[in-house]
């Protein structure tokens, strides 16, 4: 099997090209010109001792200098630990201090850094050296080619180490060797149907991501097509810009979690411009969980663009995997599965129902294994397997997943059972595809029920006021250990007495089970992780220990 620097050497010399859209002006590159500047970034690396092996960890915003460090890392023969960014100013201290740990955990050699963010990794004679774009932009003398030393590369060899969302744990770095990562990327190329000399993708998502790195930024630099990216701060700043970049530059593929749908809905509905979406056929869904009401609505602002329908691509990945997990056909669109809620959360039995039935809930399929994948369906007790449409925990083997975190042997013995990684997921199959309802951590036990709490965190965000996507649910213990229902919500405006009354109402019309409290919050409060996601335990640490700033007291 080749490697991925070996794929990336390849795509070089083909007429693929990367498009950067942030700083203003939009700036185009080829992969052939990227690749030679890695090079002379990768002999400024040599140059200050960076060796075939070591682990290099980078920061910084997504710009052509942070995509040009990440392939001569690769170049060097380096592991890449892509540290994230502060997800709130008001949280600098603890980036500080977590960015800090992710590099001493993962033995870093060598950090590279964007100038603006050097102060925060400032070293100590314990840490490793930093150093800028700027130290490794070779000078106008330097001769790139005869200056860089290319590595004996190997299937073997660590090509990342992704640290995990810490949605409902400590983030642990995921190993990521080439033959594991390509046979990911190879299962992405296949199902996909991509077309090198055709096909454009369009992210704006984080590199620190697992989505935007492998997804949206290795896999066009690694085959060699079309890429245009923007950073997560340019989409957060005016979501109507997303759409807009996918009608400038004719994307024919792009992705996102499903509340960056809600916004670009938003965006097309108040938009007079007249776009074209016509030629999206990917609009992958993936990262949390896919709410059909919001791809439905998604889908008819985007009508009278030209978007097709089928272009939905709702899609199951982790970074245990490299990114993908599960997808469905191209331009099949949303498929569901209409079964009984009661018989969901009492027997944990996906049974087929009417849409008319008194206690129907909508799942969102999420496609087959990808190539060279298997899933299975177990009892998260005792790891018996189940047969199909019997809710249980998600088992995957097969040829991308990890081999396990970096010196994390007591997290390692829990992540696998045998030759199966355990995803921590509860799901079920049918008809070979798999249909995710929840985190198992996350579940809340009301007299003998499993209440997933995305039932109740989409109905309280859909209420006026309510910020959507921002909203948090959990169990608590309360007297003689019955576990109640606690949401938590971002708001805006002052009228709080009405708020509650509203999300009391609407919890127990959703679930037939009441809310004992709910927490009105300021907008930007809730624990999140570095890639957007909720943190529904630590947001119940909170909750308990008495420190969410309520609104509502």
């Amino acid at each position: 099997m080749d490697t991925i620097v070996t794929r990336i050497e390849h795509a070089a010399k083909g007429s693929g090209s990367v498009t950067f859209l942030s700083g203003g002006t939009p700036v185009t590159k080829s992969w052939e010109d990227l690749h030679a500047e890695a090079k002379g970034y990768a002999a400024n690396l040599q140059a200050r001792g960076v060796l075939h092996g070591d682990h290099v960890a980078l920061l910084g915003p997504t710009t052509a200098d942070f995509v040009t460090a990440i392939q001569a890392i690769w170049l060097c023969g380096a592991t890449l630990v892509i540290l994230p960014l502060p997800m709130r100013l008001a949280s600098l201290d603890e980036f500080v201090v977590a960015t800090k740990n992710r590099i001493r955990s993962a033995e870093c050699q060598a950090v590279v850094v964007d100038s603006d963010l050097a102060p925060f990794v400032e070293a100590t004679p314990e840490d490793p050296p930093v150093y800028s774009f700027a130290d490794l932009a070779p000078g106008p003398d330097q001769a790139v080619v005869d200056d860089f030393i290319r590595p004996d590369y190997h299937r073997d060899d660590l090509l990342v180490l992704q640290f995990t969302s810490g949605s409902t744990s400590e983030p642990k770095g995921v190993m990521l060797p080439n033959h594991t990562m390509a046979a990911n990327l190879d299962a992405i190329f296949e199902t996909m149907l991509v077309d090198v000399d055709t096909d454009v993708l369009v992210s704006w998502l984080p590199l620190y991501h697992d989505m935007g790195l492998v997804g949206c930024c290795l896999l066009p630099m690694s085959a060699g097509f079309r890429l245009v990216l923007a950073a997560p701060q340019d989409f957060l700043a005016k979501p109507a810009r997303w759409m807009e970049w996918v009608s400038t530059y004719g994307g024919t593929a792009t992705a996102g979690p499903n509340f960056s749908y809600v916004l670009a809905t938003r965006a097309l509905i108040r938009s007079k411009e007249e776009l074209d979406l016509s030629k999206l056929r990917i609009a992958l869904n993936g990262a949390e969980p896919v709410d059909p009401a919001s791809v439905r609505a998604f889908m008819k602002a985007g009508e009278r663009h030209g978007l097709h329908p089928g272009a939905i691509f709702p899609a199951f990945g982790m970074a245990e995997l490299g990114i993908a997990g599960s997808f469905p056909p191209p331009m099949d669109g949303l498929v569901t599965d209409i079964v009984d809620a009661k018989l969901l959360e009492n027997d944990h039995r996906a049974v087929p129902v009417s849409v008319e039935h008194e206690h129907a809930r909508e799942i969102v399929r999420l496609g087959k294994p990808v190539p060279g994948l298997k899933f299975r369906i177990v009892t998260p007790s005792s790891g018996t397997s189940l047969p199909e449409r019997q809710v249980g925990e998600l088992q995957i083997a097969g040829t991308s997943v990890t081999p396990g975190y970096y010196h994390q042997p007591d997290a390692n013995a829990e992540l696998f059972d045998g030759d199966w990684l355990r995803t921590g997921d509860l799901a079920y199959m049918a008809d070979g595809a798999m249909y995710m309802c929840g985190r198992i951590k996350d579940v809340i036990i009301v007299g003998g029920r499993n209440v997933y709490p995305q039932d109740i965190e989409r109905v309280v965000g859909e209420i006026e006021g309510v910020r959507a996507g921002n909203v948090i649910s959990f169990g608590v213990s309360g007297r003689q250990g019955k576990e109640s229902v606690v949401v938590v919500a971002e708001v805006r405006g002052e009228n709080y007495a009405t708020l509650v009354a509203k999300i009391k109402a609407l919890t127990l019309e959703s679930v037939g089970i009441p809310a004992s409290d709910v927490v009105l919050v300021s907008p930007s409060t809730l624990p999140k992780t570095s890639s957007g996601k909720l943190q529904r335990s630590l947001c119940r640490k909170q909750y308990e220990s008495d420190t969410l700033e309520r609104l509502d007291r």
